[in-house]
């Protein structure tokens, strides 16, 4: 039987994770995994996570399942930061916890396909596992041109998205901290695609993965709830592995809003039916961790301080790198306007290549860079580089 499987090519992250790991070198650079680094290179516990997990070391009292639906408490504790002061809309958004946010996308996008969406537009380039699971669930991906050649989202792809989708189709967007351009829509421009959704019934979901990570956490959610005010359903997926630094304990959650309960209760019974199919109960720990966190005021505060403290790092790096202004011919001015962790730059794979074999530097061969990669220390070998390679 196994030999009618096909091999499967290789994770091109997970390659780069053990060339990186195999360079000798020691000024070799990581700009290839998406995790957020210090200045030293460390991707630290958060010390509210480290509190939470002391409380719960001293007061759980059990492992048993929690059921699909997984902790209640952490999915309604978030809702606040996510949704803003009304957060289930007069009762019309509920959650459920998800194996982090791989798996709270996958349930929206799996969800959708049973309410009948077959074509999911989405602007490219995207973070890589979208387009993974919608061609693993048989859903056809519409792509769309995400960025300018000046760095800017463009408004005109993801406005005729929405206005051309058909009844049984969807648009995906990201909430913020673009994965992987960094390029996020503004304000003006938010408003302008909630308009876009409300005249034209077109379906949402939106990935919200990094909030907090961009300019603040009500700024990061802002755009998002301009769509959720101005339309009558929509799906949320939700990660808390980058703006709670807990990775591997995979903590996600998915969100509906509908027209009226009858339908999100629905909703629920599918999604429930869906997750016990595909993970059957998402893992507790990190989820208890963050409901601890945001239940106690103190503990709330330190957590939202190294969160400031990260977004400024990242902001500082940003900002020297557009301070340079141009490494060769790449204007990396763009890169103090863009957010979160990513950004793309124009080179070409074996310009790519070249950083990694005879600088040390190792990305992803797309261009997309790690910003939290770079460090005070770096910053001028990885310019001087770039310079040299892109002449």
């Amino acid at each position: 039987m196994l030999d009618r499987l096909s091999p499967q090519a290789p994770d091109a992250l997970l390659a780069l994770i053990r060339l990186h790991a195999a360079d000798p070198r020691e000024d070799k650079i990581d700009l290839g995994v998406g995790v957020y680094r210090t200045e030293t290179g460390a991707t630290p516990v958060f010390a509210a996570i480290k509190a939470a997990e002391q409380v719960l070391v001293d007061t759980q009292d059990s492992k048993s399942y929690l059921g699909p639906e997984g902790d209640m408490g952490f999915v309604n504790a978030l809702m606040p930061y996510i949704f803003g002061a009304d957060p289930t809309m007069g009762g019309r958004i509920s959650g459920m916890q998800t194996p982090g946010g791989t798996g709270a996308v996958r349930l929206a996008l799996a969800l959708a396909l049973k309410a009948g969406v077959k074509r999911v537009h989405m602007g490219v380039p995207s973070w890589p596992n979208h387009a993974q699971i919608l061609a693993d669930l048989g859903m056809e991906l519409a792509p769309f041109d995400h960025a300018n050649p000046d760095g800017t989202a463009n408004l005109d792809a993801v406005l005729a998205a929405i206005k051309g989708a058909g009844s049984d189709e969807a648009v995906l967007l990201h909430a913020c901290c673009h994965n992987p351009t960094g390029i996020d829509y503004t304000a003006e421009q938010w408003a302008a695609i909630a308009a876009a959704f409300a005249a034209s019934g077109t379906f949402p979901i939106i990935d919200s993965a990094y909030q907090g990570l961009g300019h603040g956490m009500e700024e990061d959610a802002a755009g998002m709830r301009a769509v959720l005010a101005a339309v009558p359903e929509a799906f949320i997926a939700y990660s808390c592995d980058k703006n709670f630094g807990q990775y591997r304990d995979r903590v996600g959650a998915f969100y509906v809003m509908a027209k009226e309960q009858g339908a999100l209760d629905t909703a629920f019974s599918n999604a429930n039916a869906l997750a016990r199919a595909g993970w059957s109960m998402p893992p507790d720990h990190g989820g208890a961790a963050v409901r601890i966190i945001l239940r106690d005021p103190d503990m709330t505060a330190q957590w939202l301080a190294e969160l400031d403290d990260m977004r400024a790092r990242m902001r500082g790096v940003r900002d020297a790198l557009a301070k340079a202004g141009t490494a060769g011919r790449i204007d990396l001015t763009p890169l103090a306007h863009q957010n979160g962790l990513f950004s793309m730059l124009p080179v070409t794979k074996d310009e790519v290549a070249q950083l990694r074999e005879e600088h040390g530097i190792y990305m992803a061969a797309s261009g997309r860079i790690n910003i939290a990669g770079l460090t005070p220390g770096n910053l001028p070998q990885f310019i001087a580089a770039l310079a040299a390679v892109a002449a």
